[in-house]
């Protein structure tokens, strides 16, 4: 088999059975026998390597086209010979406070299903060895695998979002009670930066909600009508996730609106602050200013206690400026 084929197997009334040679000559064999389906998973398969999986599956080239470039939104479309969904599973960097995508495209057609993913967040391993585990889901044909694996990447929608949650209430921390000494000017990046990654998120979780709600309707070809009612389940989990996003979203909203208004609140300080020395500088600078011209016609000059009242003049109104500024709050 080619080093891009991970796994191959035909499930049999439910129970695994390794693909003895190729995965042609097992595809054969499972619609031979009616009851069986072959699932074959792939990672990031070239146009070459995936040529001949094109050619035996009989995937519609629009399909494959998008399989192999990737980077598409959650969609799911009919062809005539197979069902084609793309998923998008995540995972949530704590350290690198980073949300990455990664992508999932399952053919579901007669007796088959192919998975094929790009990147590294969406390792089907486990997701077939717990589906092998309950051979009563199988038994609903490829239908199941793709509910199996539509369960898995919504679940795990729902886990970042907790995630994000967590670091978005100490972000809203920051924001609101900031630790004394603690440099609150990149906070508003950081809230952008974690707005991005919410957005990435909900590329993800958006989409998916119109294709989980065809996958229940009778119309849909390849899927059991035992295994609709699964669909149902999963959409109920979208939603939640989809609850989340909104919600992270309209808090980062506010989280920013609420930064601003303080960094305008504390800009209308400083300006007070520096407006409150700057008269009290101001003072003491005219009164001197004044007597410093030295014009013959200035009798204050010839007084003998000038001097020391001038002194006691500036004195007074400085301290009775201070402590009008101190009283209400500018110094």
């Amino acid at each position: 088999m080619p080093d891009v084929i991970v796994d191959c197997a035909i499930y049999r009334e439910g129970r695994r059975n390794e693909c003895a040679t190729d995965f042609s000559d097992a595809l054969h064999a499972a619609r031979a026998e009616g009851h069986s389906f072959l699932w074959l998973g792939i990672h990031e398969p070239t146009e070459e390597e995936f040529a001949l999986v094109r050619s035996e599956f009989a995937l519609h080239p629009l399909a494959v086209e998008d399989a192999l470039k990737a980077h598409q939104r959650p969609k799911l479309e009919v062809y005539d010979d197979s069902l084609f969904m793309v998923l998008k599973p995540v995972t949530y960097d704590d350290r690198a406070d980073t949300v990455t995508a990664s992508e999932l495209m399952v053919f579901v057609g007669d007796s088959f299903v192919v998975t094929v993913r790009h990147g590294e967040a969406s390792p089907l391993t486990a997701v077939r060895h717990r589906l092998e585990e309950h051979p009563e889901i199988l038994r609903h044909g490829p239908g199941a695998v793709l509910y199996a694996v539509s369960d898995a990447v919504v679940d795990h929608y729902i886990e970042v979002a907790a995630e994000l949650q967590v670091d978005l209430e100490e972000l809203e921390a920051e924001v609101f009670a900031p630790v004394r000494g603690q440099d609150t000017r990149n906070t508003a990046a950081e809230i952008y930066a974690f707005k991005r990654e919410v957005l990435e998120f909900r590329r993800a979780t958006g989409p998916l909600a119109e294709p989980m709600a065809r996958l229940q309707n009778p119309g849909v070809p390849f899927v059991h009508d035992h295994a609709r009612p699964f669909f149902r389940d999963v959409e109920d989990h979208l939603t939640r996730a989809n609850e989340s996003v909104e919600g992270l979203d309209r808090l980062l909203s506010d989280i920013l609106a609420a930064h601003l208004a303080q960094m305008g609140v504390r800009q209308n300080d400083d300006m007070r602050k520096i407006s409150s020395w700057a008269a009290l500088a101001a003072v003491p600078t005219l009164i001197a200013g004044i007597y410093g011209m030295n014009f013959h016609d200035m009798p204050e000059l010839q007084w003998h206690l000038g001097y020391p009242v001038i002194l006691g003049l500036m004195v007074v109104i400085e301290v009775s400026l201070y402590r009008l500024f101190k009283r209400r709050g500018w110094l």
